[in-house]
């Protein structure tokens, strides 16, 4: 019977068999297409042509290569005219020469006329420039011929002012010229826009009869729009007007030379110059023009500025500084007429500055000239501080900025002047370090300027200073800037106080009482800047008071209990208490000074300043002056040492009771760390006192390390369990066992192996009943190398007594057991490797 499969297993047969058959016609299929490609003929690749060769690139324009011809040409001819005009002009009659300039200077200056009709701009301007230099050769050769004789400067004015009237007429007549593009547009049938056909009004009433008509699909063909004026190019030459222009700086100069003038003549000359410039610069129209006179209002003003203060520098009376100021007036009247016609804020603001330092410069030099040397500089200042009320005028903004600006900038380097004495009146009084207590000088400046130069003409810089100090505090009302202000205005009114005495030479003491105030003062402010100051203005004061004895100790005394007071708020603990310290630390030690004790009894009064900071530090609560109470009084803990490193008794007692110090402090919690510090005081203390009582056993050294470091190292390991006993005993054990072991074995007698030894063999035995690895193999080796050392002689003695064959015999021996050894091993790894072989 046949066997039929259930219906489920049938159709998973049949699903089996159809992709079979899938697979398989996937795999024929892929092989005929191969077939398909083998049988197919090879084709020859198409041949491709080279692409075409790309034009060579131009490297110059048209315009630029035109231009560059015309300006060599036009350069050729001005040469060759020179050279006509210098060589060959004696072979020539008076007729021949005028015929021959004046038809080249006609033909040259009229030919631009002919070349801008027709739309050649750049030929005509390098005629016109041609023609431009041939009237300069023209002049020349005039003053060759007719006035050979005559001043040379005179007749360099006239002509100046000849050719300056002549190119600007030249120029505007070319100007003047129609153009030619509006010709060519209404010859075309181009109606202008103002023309009233164009009126869309009239249009719309009067259809144009002869208006476009339709073309061929029906729509009326509109004409081009009209050409404006405005873009087709100008006849107007760049050349002739700001050559005009640039020739126009020289007449006036050149006329006031001619005529004899001083120097206030020919500064009044190039300030009037530069203000014609100037009107040029702000009202003409082509940037051609207002280019050049813009640089020659900058370069003559500033040539005339400059003149005019040298002239107000060298005047000696009030008239001739009257005489300087009228010229300051008129360059202030150029700058104030140039803010008023500009429109740029920037330069509105910069003439008007400038126009401001004008005026100080005018004033200020009557005041110099009519008052006494040192209020030269104060003079000038109120002429500064003056413009500040035409700040608060009407006048438009960027003048009242520019006057702001100005009026800055005189009080800026008003201040500026006032540094020198600054600096001696702070930085003088360190020479007193070098000879302290040699006697009260004669005033405060020699008090202040005992090692430096006092400025010459300065007995007015406190008002210097105080005046402008009161201006920043009063006219800077912008909230942005007014906290910056009275910083300043804070540190200058400083600068005020400490330059008074020294300044108007008042006395000493009274100096040091001001300076003293004024440091009260700014404390009393509680602010930061105030503090940073009342710092400075302290160590200036500490160093001018060691000029006598009595001064140094009242001023460190009552520094000490100013900055001990100020203190007390918290904005200026940090500060004000280090400072307080620093300063009693220098307060004992002029006092052991005084008492003409030694230093090193002068460091146990010093000592008394730590001990004050270790107990303020514990009762603070701000970080920060916690610190800077703790680093002061460490910096004076180190100063009490150094004081007693003198004498080796003292230094032991100053260092324990600075480790005592340090063991108070590392009982607060959060300084337990400074107990390491107290534990090197307290070995250093050691140490030095059995050095002074030449002491030379090393036990007495390291025994203060040893015992100590064991009885941390068992509060470690009662409190940590797993503490290793080599971090816990190792560090203590070794620093007695190992120097005592050196000092045994260099030992002759047997007083100290002995106790070495004993000492060893306790502490072997204590790490055996504990199973300490430190304390064991420290103290067997140490109990090791020691009997080796007592040992030693008998060894000798014994290696003596052997014969010589002895030793050679005993290194054969032991090599041959050494070799036994080693076939043994061999042999048994034979073995071994036979046994796994078998085992294979």
């Amino acid at each position: 019977m046949t066997h039929i499969p259930p219906p489920a297993v049938e159709l998973g047969i049949l699903d089996a068999e159809l992709r079979q058959l899938d697979a398989r016609r996937a795999q024929l299929l892929h092989r005929r297409a191969w077939l398909l490609t083998v049988l197919q003929p090879v084709r020859p690749a198409p041949v491709l042509s080279p692409p075409p060769a790309a034009p060579p690139r131009r490297e110059a324009t048209a315009p630029s290569v035109q231009n560059v011809l015309l300006l060599l040409g036009a350069t050729l001819l001005i040469l060759a005219a020179i050279a006509f005009t210098l060589v060959s002009w004696g072979s020539m009659g008076i007729a021949g020469r005028a015929l021959v300039l004046g038809a080249v200077t006609l033909a040259t200056l009229g030919a631009p006329v002919v070349l801008l009709r027709r739309g050649l701009r750049s030929t005509a301007e390098s005629l016109a420039g041609l023609g431009l230099a041939l009237t300069v050769l023209d002049a020349y050769a005039l003053h060759e011929v007719a006035f050979p004789d005559g001043d040379g400067v005179t007749f360099a004015a006239a002509a100046a002012t000849a050719l300056t009237a002549l190119w600007t007429a030249y120029g505007i007549g070319l100007a003047a010229l129609p153009n030619p593009a509006d010709a060519r547009t209404e010859q075309a049938g181009v109606t202008h826009p103002t023309d009233p056909r164009t009126n869309p009004a009239d249009i719309a009433a009067h259809p144009n009869p002869t208006g476009p008509r339709p073309d061929a699909t029906g729509s009326a063909a509109l004409p081009s729009p009209p050409t404006s004026r405005a873009d087709q190019p100008s006849p107007t030459l760049l050349l002739p007007l700001p050559a005009a222009l640039a020739v126009a700086q020289l007449p006036l100069l050149l006329w006031a030379i001619a005529a004899g003038g001083g120097p206030h003549t020919i500064t009044a000359a190039l300030l009037l110059t530069a203000v014609t410039d100037m009107v040029v610069a702000l009202r003409v129209s082509p940037k051609a023009v207002r280019l050049v006179a813009a640089g020659g209002a900058f370069g003559m003003g500033g040539w005339g500025v400059l003149a005019a203060g040298v002239i107000s520098l060298d005047a000696t009376g009030p008239g001739a500084a009257a005489r300087a100021a009228a010229l300051f007036v008129l360059a202030a009247a150029g700058a104030f007429g140039a803010a008023w016609l500009a429109t740029g804020r920037g330069l509105r603001t910069g003439t008007a500055a400038a126009g401001g330092l004008f005026l100080v410069a005018a004033l200020g030099g009557v005041l110099r000239a009519s008052l006494p040397a040192d209020w030269t500089v104060p003079g000038y200042l109120a002429c500064g501080v003056a413009l500040l009320a035409l700040v608060r005028g009407r006048l438009p903004e960027p003048v009242r900025h520019g006057l702001g600006w100005a009026s800055g900038a005189v009080q800026a380097s008003a201040v500026l002047w006032t540094l020198p004495v600054v600096g001696v009146t702070l930085l003088g009084p360190a020479a007193w370090l070098s000879h302290a207590w040699s006697g009260a000088p004669g005033d405060a400046r020699d008090a202040a300027a005992v090692g430096a130069f006092w400025p010459a003409h300065a007995a007015t810089t406190p008002l210097v200073l105080a005046a402008v100090a009161a201006v920043l505090a009063r006219m800077v009302r912008n909230a942005e800037w007014q906290p910056q202000a009275r910083t300043a205005a804070l540190t200058l009114a400083w600068a005020t106080a400490i330059t008074v005495p020294p300044a108007l030479q008042l006395p000493y003491s009274v100096g040091l009482l001001v300076q003293g105030l004024a440091i009260i003062a700014l404390l009393a402010l509680a602010h930061r800047a105030a503090t940073l100051l009342a710092l400075l203005a302290s160590l200036s004061l500490a160093a001018l008071s060691l000029a006598t004895e009595s001064g140094t100790l009242v001023v460190l005394a009552s520094l000490t209990a100013a900055f001990a007071v100020a203190a007390r708020r918290d904005r200026l603990a940090p500060a004000s208490a280090a400072a307080s310290l620093g300063y009693a630390t220098a307060l004992a030690c002029a006092v052991g000074a005084a008492l003409d004790w030694r230093p090193e009894h002068t460091a146990l009064l010093v000592l008394a300043v730590p001990v004050a900071a270790a107990l303020l530090a514990a009762r603070l609560r701000e970080p920060a002056t916690t610190t800077a109470v703790e680093i002061t009084g460490t910096v004076a803990a180190l100063v009490a040492i150094g004081l007693s490193s003198l004498e080796l008794p003292m230094f032991a007692l100053v260092s324990a009771l600075c480790g005592v110090i340090a063991a108070g402090t590392a009982l607060r919690p959060e300084r337990r760390n400074v107990g390491y510090a107290a534990a090197a005081l307290f070995i250093l203390a050691t140490w030095v006192r059995l050095s002074a009582w030449d002491v030379g056993s090393p036990e007495a050294y390291t025994l203060a390390v040893s015992v100590p470091a064991l009885l941390v190292g068992a509060l470690r390991r009662r409190r940590e369990p797993n503490t290793s006993s080599w971090t816990a005993y190792g560090p203590g054990l070794a620093a007695t066992l190992a120097p005592s072991l050196l000092a045994a074995w260099a030992d002759a007698h047997w007083t100290r192996p002995l106790l070495l030894g004993t000492a060893a063999l306790l502490v072997t035995l204590i790490g055996a009943r504990h199973r300490l690895q430190a304390p064991l193999l420290l103290g067997g080796a140490t109990l090791v190398l020691d009997t080796l050392h007592e040992l030693a002689p008998y060894l000798a003695q014994a290696v003596g007594a052997l014969p010589r064959w002895a030793p050679p015999a005993l290194a054969g021996a032991l090599l041959l057991a050494l070799g036994a050894t080693y076939e043994q091993r061999i042999r048994d790894a034979r073995r071994v490797r036979e046994v796994l072989g078998r085992m294979n």
